[in-house]
C-alpha cells in the first residue's frame, strides 16, 4: 500500500485540517468533529446536516456552504460518525428554524443519526430526518436492512439545500425529501477494489475478465460477478438494471416531532418510465478516468433516448467515491420543473460551485 497518508490514526484529521485550511468558508470543530458554514447558524432557514464514514469524498463535507449543507460530520474510514457529532453540530447551526437530518441507509449512520435527532429533541430543537435508499443493486446488504444510500444522497442535498435557502420550512423539506428519494435510483460496478488504510490491501480481487456487478460504496458485493468486456455491455447491463429494478415499497421510520416518537410510514418508490425527465450522475467511484466517466455517460445518454427518457442537467464526476475504487455509479432522478428550478439554484460548496 502507498498512499499519500503519515499514519492510519490521524488520517481523518489531517484531511479534514486541509480541506478547513483551503477553504476558509468553513469553520471546523476537532471535539466531537464536524463541519459547518463558516457563518453557522444563518438566521430565519432550516439547518441541513449529514455525515458518515470518511473514504467517500467530496461527500459530505465538500458539500457544506450556501445553497446545500450546512454541516457535516465524517466518521473513520467506511465507519459511521458517533451521536455526539450530530447532536453537536446540529445544535451549532440551528437558528431556531430547526434542523434536518439526511441519512444514508446503512445501520451504523441510522442507529446514530436517529440517537441524534432524539438527542436535539430532548434540547427543545425542531428537528427531523429522512432516510435515502437508491441502490437498485440489492435489498438487504452486509451494511444495510433495505436499500443502500448512495450518489442520489448528492443530488438530495443539492436540491433540499436550495430549497432551504429559498425559505422552505422543515415540514416542507421532510416532503421534499421523500419524494426525492423515491424518485431516484442508482448502480455501480466496480474492476477494482479499494484499500482501506487500516488494511492495507485491496478489500477483494477481481480476475482481468471480472467485475464486481452492483457493487457498494464500501466495496461491499451486490448482485453477482459478471464478466467485463467493454464500455457499451457495461453500460447497458447498468442501465438495464435501473429501469427493471425501479419500483420498490417499504416501511421506514420517521420522527413525529408532535408525538416525540418514531412512526412507521409506508414510502413507493417508483419505477423510470418513458417520458420522464432526469438528472443524471456519472460518478467515479474513485479511479476512473475523466475521460472514460465521458465515455459512460455518452453510452447512458444513448439509452435514455433508445428508451424515451430525456436527461434535463447531468453532472460528471467525483462526487460519491469509494477512496481508490476503479469504478463508476449511474444516478438518475426523476424531476418536475420545480425541481430543475432547484438544481440551477446557486451553490458555494468546495466540491459544487455555480
Amino acid at each position: 500500500m502507498k498512499k499519500l497518508i503519515n499514519s492510519v490514526e490521524q488520517v481523518i484529521n489531517e484531511q479534514i485540517s486541509g480541506l478547513a485550511h483551503a477553504h476558509p468558508s468553513l469553520r471546523v470543530n476537532d471535539e466531537p468533529l464536524y463541519v459547518v458554514r463558516a457563518d453557522a447558524p444563518v438566521a430565519k432557514k432550516v439547518a441541513l446536516i449529514s455525515g458518515g464514514g470518511s473514504g467517500h469524498e467530496p461527500m459530505h463535507a465538500g458539500f457544506v456552504g450556501k445553497g446545500m449543507l450546512d454541516g457535516a460530520c465524517p466518521g473513520e474510514i467506511f465507519t459511521s460518525p458517533t451521536p455526539d457529532q450530530m447532536y453537536e453540530c446540529g445544535l451549532a447551526v440551528d437558528s431556531g428554524e430547526g434542523v434536518l437530518l439526511i441519512i444514508k441507509n446503512y445501520t451504523g449512520d441510522v442507529l446514530n443519526f436517529e440517537t441524534a435527532v432524539e438527542l436535539l429533541h430532548g434540547e427543545g430543537n425542531k428537528v427531523a430526518s429522512i432516510l435515502v435508499d437508491d441502490d437498485v443493486a440489492v435489498k438487504d446488504s452486509l451494511y444495510t436492512a433495505g436499500r443502500r444510500g448512495v450518489a442520489n444522497t448528492v443530488l438530495i442535498e443539492k436540491l433540499l439545500g436550495a430549497a432551504a435557502e429559498q425559505g422552505a420550512d422543515l415540514d416542507k423539506l421532510v416532503e421534499l425529501g421523500h419524494k426525492l428519494n423515491n424518485h431516484g435510483h442508482s448502480f455501480g460496478v466496480a474492476l477494482a477494489a479499494c484499500t482501506v488504510p487500516a488494511a492495507g490491501k485491496p478489500s477483494f480481487t477481481l480476475a482481468d475478465n471480472e467485475m464486481e456487478f452492483g457493487v457498494g460504496i464500501h466495496g461491499e458485493p451486490g448482485i453477482e460477478r459478471r464478466t467485463f468486456t467493454n464500455l457499451n455491455d457495461t453500460v447497458d447491463q447498468m442501465f438495464n438494471t435501473l429501469i427493471e429494478n425501479g419500483d420498490y415499497k417499504r416501511t421506514i421510520r420517521v420522527w413525529d416531532r408532535e408525538a416525540g416518537d418514531w412512526l412507521e410510514q409506508e414510502q413507493h418508490k417508483t419505477a423510470l418510465k418513458a417520458g420522464d425527465k432526469v438528472i443524471a450522475l456519472v460518478n467515479n467511484l474513485g479511479s476512473v478516468p475523466l475521460s472514460e466517466l465521458y465515455g459512460v455517460f455518452g453510452r447512458l445518454q444513448h439509452n435514455c433516448q433508445q428508451f424515451g427518457i430525456e436527461i434535463e442537467r447531468n453532472l460528471v464526476g467525483s462526487y460519491c467515491t469509494s477512496l481508490d475504487m476503479q469504478g463508476v455509479s449511474i444516478t438518475l432522478l426523476k424531476v418536475d420543473e420545480q425541481d430543475l428550478a432547484l438544481f440551477d439554484y446557486a451553490a458555494t460548496t468546495p466540491a459544487l460551485h455555480w
